[in-house]
Parts: C-alpha cells; sequence; structure tokens
C-alpha cells in the first residue's frame, strides 16, 4: 500500500500554484516514489473562510489511508489542527505536522470564525504526534506563534528553525528526515 502525505497549502490568491507548490516539490524529492503527496487546492484561497477550507480538508480525509501523514502550512496548519481538535477523522492519522501555523486565541492573532477554544489541544488523541516547525526569520507569522502552540499542545515537538524564512527557504528535508524517523 502506498504511503501517504496530505499537504494543506497556507493562504493567499497565489500560494497554491505559486509559493507551497516548491514545498511540495520539495517534499517529493527528499521521500521518494514511495510515497503518494495528494495536495489540494483550497477554497478561496486569497479570502480564505475557515469552513470552506474545514470542509475541504473533511472530504480529503475520506481519501486517507491509517498511517497518512496530515501537513498543514501556514493558514492550513492552523485549520487542519482545529478540524482535527473538532471532528476526528474515520481513519488514523500517524502525524501531524505543522509549518508556520498562525496561532489564533490569546497572545496570538485574532479570529471570527475559528471558534477559539484554550483547551482545543485536549480533544487530540494521546499520542498522536504533532510536530510544529517555525523558522526564526519568518516575517509573515511571528516566531513566538510556535511557543503559543507549545503551551496549548503540551505533548508537541517544537522544530525552531534558525535563519529559515516562512517557506523555511522551500526545503523540506528536516520534515522529510521526521517522517521517515516516524517509520521506524
Amino acid at each position: 500500500m502506498p504511503k501517504q502525505i496530505l499537504f494543506i497549502q497556507g493562504a493567499g490568491e497565489t500560494t497554491h500554484d505559486e509559493w507551497d507548490n516548491k514545498l511540495v516539490d520539495s517534499l517529493a524529492r527528499e521521500m521518494g516514489p514511495d510515497w503518494t503527496i495528494r495536495y489540494p487546492q483550497m477554497p478561496d484561497a486569497g479570502d480564505p473562510r475557515y469552513g470552506a477550507w474545514k470542509a475541504a480538508l473533511t472530504a480529503e480525509f475520506e481519501r486517507l489511508d491509517d498511517g497518512a501523514i496530515l501537513i498543514g502550512h501556514s493558514f492550513g496548519g492552523t485549520v487542519l489542527i482545529h478540524t482535527l481538535a473538532e471532528a476526528w477523522p474515520e481513519f488514523e492519522p500517524g502525524a501531524v505536522m505543522l509549518i508556520a501555523p498562525p496561532f489564533f486565541g490569546p497572545g496570538g492573532w485574532e479570529s471570527a470564525e475559528i471558534a477559539v477554544s484554550e483547551d482545543f489541544a485536549e480533544n487530540l488523541p494521546e499520542g498522536l504526534p504533532v510536530l510544529i516547525y517555525h523558522g526564526s526569520e519568518d516575517d509573515t507569522v511571528p516566531f513566538d506563534h510556535v511557543e503559543l502552540y507549545a503551551m496549548a499542545i503540551s505533548d508537541a515537538v517544537v522544530c525552531a528553525l534558525p535563519g529559515r524564512d516562512h517557506q523555511l527557504d522551500n526545503d523540506l528535508a528536516d520534515i522529510a528526515r521526521d517522517i521517515r524517523s516516524l517509520e521506524d
């Protein structure tokens, strides 16, 4: 059975085809042909709405097998973790990996759409690997958002990447290495 990764893009009108595609290409090169990467275009990425992205994400979950790796970049990571906390899918993910996700809630950004609950992480299953990556030179999402997630998801592994930008310099070798280590 092929190994699966679901990669959820960040927000922005051209993000899918001009920005996050470079992240997916890097990950595909690093992971090799034994892995299938699903990279759906999210609805209205130029004016993203949590409800629409959550619905699209839930539909994608129906196409995944147990053990699939879930990766979300920026707003896609925020939508991913909140969707999982609100409605656990029928398959069992192998891990959740968030890349530079904005934190919505106390200390982070405000949202009228994302129902912020300080204990949202309590709805995630115990033992689910959650890894959060953030570049220290991110000029889109403040670096301190990674610390807010670390406090909210106490079991999360925080991977601070010195000198890396919001796109992690279009290099997901660190993430590929971590995915392979989960297989061991």
